[in-house]
């Protein structure tokens, strides 16, 4: 320690050093500071602190020139200048960065569709999510399996398929010309109209609204076909087999349109039978306990929470028994440290249960359950109803992205010499370029108001803004070439700030991973874009005095 600096003085002296060359300072958390915390307030003399900087800071420029360049003292903090030969160093291996390297097996489970309609805008705010996270987990090393479950059985599939027996005259996607999920997804707005009208009958014949849900045709109808679908019956088997056949390739061609994808897919209709054994088990090891009416009940209450019927009285098993016995299922199949749900925020509480119900039953998978909840999509005009037919479809949406795509790129001009196959792949990749991103740069906990008009600007916070700033990216390389290797002495500001911000992208895409949210990697790139075409505008590439700053 410098002269004047002993202990037991009324004040401490405190030096934080926190320096490592390469691999820190590269994933932008540098820090390097010396404070002698008391000094001025203690109304001692400065002088003690000053020379603890200068000796920190001529210690560190004289032993790593390659770093430090230059330093200074001010009010207790030394600053120090860092060499633009490491920032060049940081370029030119920015491509050699590895962001992590976990090792861990997860699962992401996404989308999770009904096959009674298609998917619509809160389906693709899910898929983007899952898919994005899925991404980002393997990025930093792990070993990531995408699945999905398909709720294909149900009170809610007999109602598409009623409304099919008693409005379509045998009609099919194929005969009308109709995408398979569009054409079940009409049915099931029928099934509601119809319903709607039955009960209106009813009550207007005297009946009370409540005894004529129950007693609407069309509903007891609906009951009696999941009853037959349960007993197997042949007839109820191949109808359900042939719509959900239509969902499937309508859902196909949606999730071809949007990028998305699964490796593995479990549909409800297998496994809605899983759990039963588990129920028998957490009988036996007091986890559950049946009530007189035969009936089996978990009692959380000691744990901030309630009773939650897990098995009826006529033994058959409820959403809640289903996800656990799919949770073991899962585990015996992957192994998985992590299990993720990306489900939206209307189920917190039961996937609260289920995490506490797995750890109860001590199944491996328990501890790694995490439910990634994310906040609903709504349009200005407000929240969508699928049973009224008010809910936006994915194809629609993206259909009119495309549009707007269009639209916008021939406002701009530039694409006249472009092939129709050409301007068909740019619109599109632009439209869901736009959509893609106005979903994913919001924090996915929040709920949001999606704007189509405002997703596609390309001066503002959006997708095709990146994208226009990663085309100006790649015509500067085919005009300059990109074996360049950076050994320029010296960097101008805006050069200095564009490399600081390409060496936080490990950091970027680590803390995107750790806290399972895609919109940090969104407003990364947005800043990195916007950043880049400050550079681009100031200093011309191609008008450089020399080759050296060329």
């Amino acid at each position: 320690a410098p002269d004047g600096i002993v202990a037991g003085q009324a004040w401490e002296c405190e030096t934080k050093v926190a320096l490592s060359q390469y691999q820190r300072a590269k994933t932008g958390a540098l820090f390097v500071a010396a404070t002698c915390a008391g000094a001025l307030t203690a109304g001692v003399d400065p002088a003690p602190w000053r020379a603890l900087g200068e000796a920190l800071g001529n210690h560190l420029v004289n032993t790593h020139p390659h770093l430090f360049t230059a330093h200074n003292t001010i009010k207790g903090f030394l600053n120090l200048t860092i060499a633009d030969a490491f920032w060049f160093e940081c370029i030119n291996n920015a491509n050699n960065n590895a962001v992590g390297s976990n090792g861990k097996t997860v699962m992401v489970e996404y989308s999770s569709p009904n096959t009674n309609k298609p998917l619509h805008l809160g389906h693709l705010r899910n898929n983007f999510l899952g898919w994005s996270i899925a991404a980002i987990l393997e990025a930093t090393g792990n070993k990531v399996v995408k699945t999905c479950i398909v709720n294909d059985r149900g009170i809610h599939i007999c109602k598409s398929m009623i409304a099919w027996q008693l409005f379509a005259n045998g009609a099919t996607p194929a005969s009308t010309g109709k995408k398979g999920d569009h054409f079940v997804g009409d049915y099931y707005v029928k099934f509601n109209d119809a319903y709607k009208a039955e009960i209106a009958n009813l009550v207007a014949g005297g009946m009370t609204s409540e005894l004529a849900e129950k007693e609407a045709p069309i509903m007891k109808a609906t009951q009696k076909m999941l009853l037959d679908w349960e007993a197997g019956d042949l007839a109820v088997l191949e109808l359900w087999r042939n719509m959900n056949g239509w969902v499937y390739e309508g859902f196909d061609v949606t999730y071809k349109s949007i990028g998305s994808d699964f490796d593995k897919t479990y549909y409800e209709s297998e496994t809605y039978l899983l759990g039963k054994d588990l129920v028998e088990y957490g009988l036996t090891k007091n986890v559950f306990y049946k009530k007189e009416d035969g009936s089996v009940w978990i009692d959380l209450t000691t744990d901030g929470l309630d009773e939650k019927l897990v098995q009826r009285k006529d033994g058959t098993s409820v959403y809640m028994t289903q996800d656990i016995g799919l949770a073991q299922t899962k585990q015996k199949e992957f192994n998985a440290d992590q299990s993720i749900y990306v489900v939206g925020d209307e189920q917190n509480y039961h996937f609260k249960v289920l995490k506490l119900i797995c750890q109860k039953l001590e199944l491996p998978s328990a501890d790694g359950i995490y439910h990634l909840s994310y906040g609903m999509v709504e349009l200005p005009t407000g929240k969508m109803k699928s049973r009224e037919g008010t809910v936006v479809d994915a194809d629609d949406l993206v259909a009119a992205m495309i549009d707007i795509a269009k639209q916008k790129t021939e406002e701009l001009g530039k694409v006249k010499d472009f092939t129709e196959q050409e301007l068909e792949t740019l619109y599109h990749t632009i439209g869901l370029g736009a959509l893609k991103f106005f979903l994913l740069r919001v924090d996915p906990k929040k709920k949001m108001i999606f704007n189509p008009e405002e997703s596609i600007d390309f001066h503002g916070f959006t997708g095709p803004f990146i994208q226009y700033t990663h085309a100006r990216i790649k015509s500067i390389l085919r005009k300059t070439g990109t074996d360049v290797e950076l050994t320029t002495s010296e960097l101008l500001p805006l050069e200095k700030a564009l490399a600081i911000e390409i060496t936080n992208f490990p950091a970027v895409i680590n803390e995107a991973a750790e806290t399972l949210d895609p919109s940090k990697v969104a407003i990364y790139t947005f800043n990195l874009a916007k950043l880049f075409n400050s550079f681009y505008a100031e200093l011309s590439i191609s008008n450089a005095e020399s080759a050296e700053k060329k």
